[in-house]
């Protein structure tokens, strides 16, 4: 308990520094989250020079919003939503192309002790998963790997895509019916989409 009110008080500080306009505490919110922003712009499918653009465009706007920022979503939550916002708006101007891609040294799931035979195979299905999940369409795949990938909440996933939770649940239902058919086609195997 004493660690939880500790940690809420470092947690009050340091938005009260950033919200003060201290440049110190905003280089460490950057340093903190530029990863998260990133991976935002990447999965919107951005190039790597269009993403350190939408990532500037993005840290400018978190920094000119800061005072309006309420502190009912996490401030992850709250920054992805401002990047997702940020990348959609560039492809919109800028009518890119919306591929999303998946990071190939991420493991979907299985044990951290696995040899060569089963590591090479669970990098294949891997990627057949990823590749699955980047011909969904838009809405569906960015619900997926927001949810699946991101660990966030419908909550959290309606907020950043400004949609309702119903809706959101409603894309991911229809995206694991999706990638059940796909993956069962692909992986020659009945696969049960998890709920």
């Amino acid at each position: 308990m004493v660690d939880n009110v500790w940690e809420q008080q470092q947690k009050d500080n340091w938005l009260r520094l950033l919200r003060s306009g201290d440049h110190q505490a905003f280089a460490e919110f950057i340093d903190k989250y530029k990863e998260t922003v990133f991976l935002c712009c990447r999965r919107l499918g951005l190039r790597e020079d269009q993403v350190e653009d939408v990532a500037s465009e993005t840290f400018l706007a978190a920094y000119n919003g800061l005072s309006r920022y309420s502190g009912r979503a996490e401030l992850s939550t709250w920054l992805w939503s401002i990047a997702y916002r940020q990348g959609v708006n560039y492809l919109r101007k800028n009518r890119g192309q919306w591929q999303l891609e998946a990071e190939p040294d991420e493991q979907i799931a299985g044990s951290k002790e696995r040899g060569p035979a089963a590591t090479a195979q669970g990098k294949e299905t891997e990627e057949i998963v990823w590749e699955a999940v980047e011909r969904l369409p838009r809405l569906w795949a960015m619900a997926v790997i927001l949810h699946y990938r991101e660990q966030k909440s419908i909550a959290d996933i309606a907020k950043i895509m400004k949609a309702k939770e119903n809706t959101v649940k409603t894309y991911l239902f229809r995206a694991r019916a999706r990638l059940k058919e796909v993956l069962a086609a692909a992986l020659g195997e009945d696969i049960d989409a998890e709920k």
